[in-house]
């Protein structure tokens, strides 16, 4: 019997490593697919896909501004996954940020509120000579501390900008709130006042508007509300906004591009900073805040959660939909006449296919539109690079200012640009 077993094993035996062989290479090649194509690594690079009319301006910008039309690489082992491209931005922002040196403001608000922004003057003289100040609008939550937010400055100041950069109602850790108010998705009361701070400091100063995700909605919605906010404004840039919040929040609820994962983890971070003012929101003696709207936010699980027990509050919004509907530059933005600029990337986890009808429509109808789409870049990642590692400076900052020189070049030069 013994003998029979052996000879057994003799003949198997064999063939053993070939099977284990086997399965190793599948279990590689597996691994592998799943690698290309998480990381879309077969996916093709590409040109943005440009919408605008055709018009002396826009021929004059697309032409003078060249990284528009040309191709935008990220970084091959990654940079064509917008998951990736997203996290790297909220997690570390940007490459080696730089620290660029700004003066802290405080500007009271009628309503007891205190906004704050910081400015930084230029670091060089700007190529038309002339005093030309970004104000810019950070994303959700964020502030000039950000890194995204300190290298643009940074780069900013560097072709002659003085930038000023909000810093959202409640958003820097430590500045105390001094009224039970934080900032919303379209409240532009501390946009302009920032604004207004800046005119009357710099009487000769012409605008910049640089909105980005959250706060392209609201620079959008400020130059939208009223004709006055326009003037002395050359230009708008906004970057990966979502245009109409009564519209995102649907997407938001879905399982596609793990919307509804990052919706939890912003929620998340939005209780946060709720919960670090608690004492101003809910213990003063004007808040409109309840000890119930309270524990809901303990238990909300989304933005929307939040956005309808805590924030539509703040402005006495009788609904969500009513919230969302007159927070949303969507109402608004046809309203702009200044030169506009829309950016989005395809592949934005944040910013569904269908919002982008509203941007692309837009730069149909109205000569100053231009919509740029770009194939990859997440959501305001857009960072360059070779193989591995990304470079400091994103290809985003690059055409911001690009875009901005030359809107500058045609206002100073327009007979010749002509």
């Amino acid at each position: 019997m013994s003998a029979q077993l052996e000879a057994e094993v003799r003949t198997i035996s064999p063939e053993m490593p070939a099977m284990f062989d086997g399965m190793k290479l599948a279990a590689v090649a597996t691994v592998l697919y799943v690698i290309v194509r998480s990381l879309n690594l077969k996916c093709p690079t590409a040109a943005p896909d440009i919408t605008c009319q055709d018009t002396p301006l826009n021929r004059y910008l697309l032409k003078s501004c060249p990284i528009l039309t040309k191709e935008y690489i990220p970084p091959l082992l990654w940079g064509k996954s917008g998951h990736l491209q997203t996290a790297l931005y909220g997690k570390m922002g940007r490459v080696n940020s730089p620290k660029p040196c700004g003066l802290r403001k405080y500007l009271p608000m009628p309503d007891g509120a205190t906004a704050t922004f910081d400015l930084f003057e230029p670091q060089g003289v700007h190529s038309t000579g002339d005093d030309i100040t970004m104000v810019i609008c950070p994303g959700i939550g964020n502030h000039s501390e950000k890194h995204y937010i300190r290298t643009f400055v940074d780069y900013s100041q560097k072709q002659g900008y003085r930038c000023a950069v909000l810093n959202h109602l409640g958003a820097l850790p430590n500045i105390e709130l001094t009224s039970p108010r934080m900032f919303t998705y379209g409240c532009t009361w501390e946009f302009s006042a920032m604004v207004g701070y800046i005119i009357r400091t710099f009487p000769q100063t012409q605008l910049i508007v640089v909105g980005f995700s959250l706060g392209g909605n609201i620079a959008c919605k400020y130059l939208g509300e009223n004709p006055a906010n326009q003037e002395r404004v050359l230009c708008c840039v906004s970057v990966c906004q979502g245009y109409s919040a009564l519209r995102a929040q649907e997407t938001f609820l879905q399982w596609d591009q793990c919307r509804r994962l990052y919706n939890f983890l912003m929620a998340d971070n939005m209780k946060k900073i709720i919960l670090s003012h608690r004492a101003s929101l809910f213990g003063m003696s004007s808040s409109n805040m309840e000890a119930a709207d309270l524990s809901r936010l303990y238990t909300a699980t989304s933005l929307m959660q939040i956005d309808d027990n805590i924030m539509r509050k703040f402005h006495g919004h009788n609904s969500l939909k009513d919230y969302y509907e007159k927070e949303s530059c969507v109402h608004y933005i046809h309203n702009i006449s200044v030169p506009l600029l829309l950016m989005n990337s395809s592949d934005d986890p944040l910013v569904h296919q269908s919002l982008l009808t509203i941007p692309r429509t837009l730069a149909e109808k109205k000569q100053n539109v231009i919509f740029t789409l770009t194939l990859h870049g997440g959501h305001l990642g857009f960072f360059e690079g070779a193989v591995l590692f990304p470079q400091p400076l994103s290809w985003m900052d690059k055409v911001i200012v690009s875009y901005a020189n030359g809107i500058c070049q045609w206002e100073k030069h327009r007979p010749q640009c002509q």
